[in-house]
């Protein structure tokens, strides 16, 4: 599979396991959990090409395992916008996280902080580099903005950090964010 199929497909693996399963017709379980079985029909899909977006997805989008009951199940890692328990325990975060996005939205961020919008958690990266990769999907220039977690975490903010290295938060106060 070539890398633009294989982007299209990690796209609609995202949208069936994270915002929109009932319209392919699936139902995940309380922590976001379908069979594989289940995926591949509603996609469409193989099983080679599911492994191939799991297997290559730079940050670990998706998530395969064998269930208690013997069942392989896929999920998305974090980014629901349906109800899901992703099981996440809090974490104490690094000093510092870092969030990429554009230029446009820079004003409205440093006026209100940043807020996990329809998402269950506000996603910060470990290090500059991840930030500005996932900044430049957004449209304009990329800003990456400092994340003052250790004081948030101080001033009683919880932290998680999911599977795939990503940490999660309720909101972001601008006062906590630098440019």
């Amino acid at each position: 599979m070539d890398h633009r199929a294989m982007v299209r497909l990690s796209k609609r693996m995202s949208r069936a396991l994270r915002h929109e399963p009932a319209r392919v017709g699936l139902v995940p379980d309380q922590g976001g959990w379908v069979p594989v079985e289940d995926l591949l029909g509603a996609l469409r899909i193989d099983r080679a090409d599911l492994d191939a977006v799991v297997a290559d997805n730079d940050k670990q989008r998706f998530a395969v395992e064998r269930g208690a009951d013997g069942v392989e199940r896929v999920r998305a890692s974090q980014g629901h916008s349906i109800p899901v328990d992703l099981g996440l325990t809090p974490c104490p975060p690094p000093a510092r996280l870092y969030h990429g996005t554009s230029d446009t939205a820079l004003d409205s961020i440093r006026a209100t902080g940043l807020h996990r919008a329809g998402r269950h958690h506000v996603h910060l990266s470990p290090d500059e580099a991840t930030a500005q990769r996932v900044g430049a999907r957004r449209a304009g220039g990329v800003v990456v903005l400092t994340v003052d977690a250790a004081a948030m975490a101080r001033d009683g903010h919880v932290f998680y950090r999911s599977a795939n290295g990503v940490w999660l938060t309720d909101a972001v106060p601008a006062g906590y964010l630098a440019v």
